[in-house]
């Protein structure tokens, strides 16, 4: 019994040893460095079929976006196999509830060929995002020594004051205005994560094979220990 608990502890250990992630809180991820993340769901534009003035328009864009940035961000594109279940789903309700057999008929073959379709062809969804990081050794506009005191003492500092996290968030909050305001010039649809969505994308990249059987539960039901 004792070399199960162990054995429990130690696998427990060893993998949250490997995680950068803190914590997740105020649609905000918190990392064990102390610095913060925001992430921004973003459309995409299918580039070839603009015109000629469109498309010089959207680099010229793109151009004057990235120049005016005065910090890092990362763009990210994932690729899913294509995840149908809920679509399916509401279908078998439609064919229950349909009393008419013909249109049931249609609906069970519309089904399959729905499935089969996408098992074969391999169908990917494609999601586009762009991480904003604030770290505070990064932030000039604050005096040297409280630069780095932040960057030494980062999980400590967000621990013990939580104004000093909210103020950080004030800053990453500057950040994410601003590069939403850039990529909606570029005629880009820009959604920030909240809570639920960065815990539901964090679980689908850690835990790609069972992100679809196993669901998760809302961020409100969770219960984290610190």
């Amino acid at each position: 019994m004792q070399s199960k608990k162990l054995a429990k502890k130690s696998v427990k250990a060893s993998t949250q040893k490997y995680l950068d992630i803190a914590q997740i809180k105020s649609d905000v991820v918190i990392l064990k460095d102390g610095t913060l993340r925001s992430v921004l769901l973003v459309s995409s534009i299918n580039f070839s079929l603009k015109s000629e003035d469109e498309q010089n328009a959207m680099i010229s864009a793109y151009v004057s976006f990235l120049n005016g940035l005065d910090f890092p961000l990362q763009i990210v594109m994932q690729s899913r196999k294509l995840n149908i279940e809920g679509y399916l789903g509401r279908l078998d309700e439609s064919e229950k509830k349909q009393e008419n057999e013909l249109l049931k008929a249609q609906i069970a073959d519309y089904k399959s060929f729905v499935t089969e379709l996408v098992e074969l062809g391999d169908i990917m969804s494609k999601k586009f995002f762009v991480v904003i990081a604030y770290d505070p050794a990064s932030n000039t506009k604050k005096k040297f020594m409280d630069r780095f005191k932040e960057a030494f003492t980062p999980v400590k500092a967000l621990k013990m004051n939580v104004e000093k996290f909210n103020k950080r968030k004030q800053d990453l909050e500057m950040r994410v205005r601003k590069v939403q305001g850039g990529l909606s010039s570029m005629g880009l649809e820009v959604a920030k994560l909240d809570t639920q969505a960065l815990i539901e994308l964090y679980y689908n990249i850690y835990n790609p094979d069972t992100f679809t059987s196993e669901k998760m539960a809302k961020a409100s039901d969770l219960r984290v220990e610190e």
